[in-house]
């Protein structure tokens, strides 16, 4: 198994000066029979009872109140399937855990003790197939980017992503679990942080984990910041983790939205918003990322593996 090692922490800025990659073949993903809602912060591609799904969050562009469809592509166009759930979720993302799907994303509820805020938690279902999906477990509230990943022993790598006091604006944690009915809050507020990701001013997290031919895990996350404006950055990052020996690589840049192709913006300040949705890594030593472009629109870009060199 390769040998992690990780040098000091770096700023989005420094992130920005030390990329060199050559994201390709930009393309706007659209989807149809949603009536005049926007598809973004979709999940990459993954077959379900003979076909390839995309799961994408569905909204109007003046709401935070979304749903999550699923969409199959019928006579070249991403359509929603028939008869398929549509589930009050933000920002849907999937794993396979054994035999079963697992699938979740982001719940919305009126704050408990601010008023006019929206409060949030992450819910997991999981079932055979889309189908028959079930909710099993939440994640505390004021937590996203829960990400869960089977390892090569059958045990249950577990990301997450505290703020407030233990992780400030959103930093990594990890832990991991030998089920999925171990996945309990408690577990989830247990786990340690991964240590010299982000500076305090800035955060991120992980979107989608990675399973490795050596058994390291790869994540794909984002690392973001705010300008004087007050306007968001959000890049596409990603590192590899040690789930044995719980070492890290360096975090590293692999698109930017300047790569993307221009398009419309939810709000002003989320015009420079790149959300990591998933990665298909293909034979040819190349792999396709999907992403939420500026919380208004979805599209897809070809970069070069960012994991190849760890399985070496």
């Amino acid at each position: 198994m390769a040998v992690l090692t990780k040098g000091k922490v770096k700023t989005c800025e420094q992130l920005l000066q030390a990329f060199t990659g050559k994201p390709v073949n930009p393309e706007k993903i659209v989807f149809y029979g949603i009536g005049e809602r926007d598809v973004y912060n979709i999940s990459a591609p993954f077959e379900d009872e003979g076909e390839r799904v995309i799961a994408g969050r569905v909204e109007s562009r003046d709401s935070e109140h979304s749903n999550v469809y699923f969409f199959v592509k019928r006579n070249g166009e991403w359509v929603p399937r028939e008869n398929a759930p549509v589930l009050e979720l933000q920002d849907p993302f999937f794993t396979r855990i054994g035999e079963e799907l697992v699938l979740g994303g982001v719940q919305i509820f009126t704050h408990p003790t601010i008023e006019g805020a929206l409060g949030w938690r992450t819910v997991f279902y999981k079932g055979k197939c889309i189908s028959g999906l079930k909710e099993f477990a939440k994640g505390p509230d004021g937590m996203k980017d829960l990400r869960l990943v089977e390892l090569n022993d059958g045990t249950i790598g577990v990301l997450t992503r505290p703020q407030g006091e233990k992780g400030g604006r959103g930093k990594i944690g990890w832990t991991r679990i030998s089920s999925l009915g171990e996945l309990n809050i408690n577990v989830i507020d247990g786990a340690a942080l991964l240590e010299g990701q982000f500076i305090d001013e800035e955060w991120g997290g992980a979107n989608e984990p990675h399973l490795l031919a050596n058994g390291l895990v790869g994540v794909l996350g984002h690392i973001a910041n705010f300008d004087k404006e007050g306007n968001r950055h959000y890049y596409p990052m990603v590192f590899a983790l040690n789930p044995e020996k719980g070492e890290l690589s360096d975090i590293e840049l692999i698109a930017t939205r300047s790569h993307f192709l221009p398009g419309p913006f939810k709000r002003p300040d989320l015009a420079d918003v790149v959300f990591s949705g998933g990665l298909v890594r293909k034979s040819d030593g190349t792999a396709d990322m999907y992403a939420g472009i500026s919380d208004a629109e979805a599209q897809k870009i070809t970069i070069a593996d960012p994991f190849l060199k760890f399985e070496h």
